[in-house]
């Protein structure tokens, strides 16, 4: 059978492009608009994408109830997670993006902006760029130097213990994060191509894997 995943659809977020990659790859793919659809769905993976200001995209998690549902689902029931672009942003304790705020707290870092200010490097970093990633990651494994699609202008930092890839543009910041059966990547795996659906394949291997006693 299909691995169910449940795409979480918040008000921001690239959800028709990533619930088409997942189809495209074999997934049972179901939208939840709220925290208790997403309860009701019981899926085997969940996807947060996003795009645009921190702030803005918590505040609307919150409002729809997804910050406890998704903790339930996660913490408790041990459903595998993918967060994507601010998605992955959102693991961390807090961002410095227009403001203080404060995010899950699932990873201990902040999100800063990716260069200072006056830096010739120009922001947004926008198009394809290489990922280092972790060759014994079970989701980013076998794509160490694969291309992926980036538009963003801020980065988590974290500790090193949670980094499973790193990226370069003016300097080197984290572009993909673990911490237990939930990931984040700063890229955007659903306009990726073939690296992409190798990932997004390899998550959905892996929480098939989970539901499946593996």
């Amino acid at each position: 059978m299909a691995t169910r995943v449940a795409v979480i659809e918040y008000g921001v977020g690239n959800v028709g492009s990533v619930v088409n990659a997942c189809a495209r790859i074999g997934a049972d793919v179901a939208i939840a608009r709220d925290g208790d659809e997403l309860r009701a769905q019981a899926p085997e993976a969940i996807i947060l994408p996003g795009v645009g200001a921190f702030g803005a995209a918590l505040e609307l998690i919150r409002s729809r109830g997804f910050e406890a549902a998704v903790g339930e689902q996660v913490h408790d029931a041990g459903v595998p997670f993918l967060g994507i672009c601010v998605g992955m942003q959102a693991l961390a304790d807090s961002c410095e993006e227009f403001g203080e705020h404060h995010g899950l707290g699932w990873i201990p870092g902040t999100v800063c902006r990716l260069v200072p200010p006056g830096s010739p490097v120009r922001l947004p970093h926008v198009g394809w760029n290489t990922v280092d990633a972790s060759a014994d990651d079970p989701v980013l494994g076998g794509l160490a130097g694969a291309h992926f699609y980036f538009v963003h202008s801020y980065a988590m930092r974290c500790d090193q213990q949670y980094v499973v890839g790193t990226t370069e543009y003016g300097g080197t910041f984290p572009s993909a994060v673990r911490i237990g059966h939930a990931w984040g990547i700063q890229f955007h795996a659903e306009k990726s191509s073939l690296a992409g659906e190798r990932l997004l394949g390899q998550f959905l291997a892996f929480a098939d894997a989970c539901s499946s006693g593996g």
